[in-house]
């Protein structure tokens, strides 16, 4: 997992609540599980005119000018900005390999629904709950400007932009530690490698006939 400490990004808003992981990913492109290779389908039926499969060429396919991540410059989008219950529905990892695939690596919104929110952490992707007021700041600035970014500084726990806007935000200490050191759930196991040797070793040196 890459590090994450301070990140200035484009954003790209979606102004609805409620996104299930249906959209984020169709549930046909759920056949891989190698995490990359998803970002060509991040919210495929918004993004797309013609219906979409796997294995298909998609860059053949008409593309919806009047959706979002096919607009420049969001088509180079890192900050995704959304309204509550962000990735609701079913439990898919995938919502979060297609984001970051795509190269998303902020999501901001007031709520996220509680397993796209923890998988997100373990897979590098920072989601940022923040209240409804402070979403409906930057939705407003996102409005008035045709290059919107963020800068988003995890360490001191802000969100501000160049006009001196900061706003903080809450995250849990061990899940911030994760992510500045780039650290997965296997990541921050190994961190102990040194000791899990040495248990094994006295556990079977004292049990011989478990081996």
């Amino acid at each position: 997992m890459d590090k994450f400490v301070k990140f200035t990004g484009i954003v790209a808003a979606i102004d609805r609540p409620n996104i299930d992981t249906d959209a984020i990913i169709p549930k046909q492109y759920l056949k891989s599980i190698k995490r990359t290779g998803f970002g060509v389908n991040l919210f495929d039926d918004w993004r797309y005119l013609d219906p979409g499969e796997p294995g298909q060429d998609h860059s053949k396919r008409r593309l919806n000018p009047k959706f979002v991540l096919n607009r420049e410059p969001c088509s180079r989008a890192q900050i995704l900005l959304a309204r509550e219950n962000f990735a609701c529905g079913s439990s898919r990892e995938h919502a979060v390999w297609a984001l970051l695939d795509f190269g998303i690596r902020v999501v901001i919104a007031p709520s996220f629904a509680d397993i796209f929110y923890n998988n997100a952490f373990k897979n590098g992707l920072l989601p940022i709950a923040l209240g409804n007021a402070p979403v409906e700041q930057l939705f407003a600035e996102y409005k008035k400007s045709e290059d919107y970014r963020l800068s988003i500084d995890l360490e001191q726990q802000v969100v501000s932009n160049a006009h001196g806007v900061e706003i903080p935000f809450e995250i849990d200490e061990s899940r911030k530690y994760c992510l500045m050191h780039g650290l997965d759930d296997i990541g921050l196991t190994m961190q102990h490698a040194d000791e899990i040797r040495a248990f094994e070793q006295a556990y079977y040196e004292r049990m011989p006939w478990l081996q």
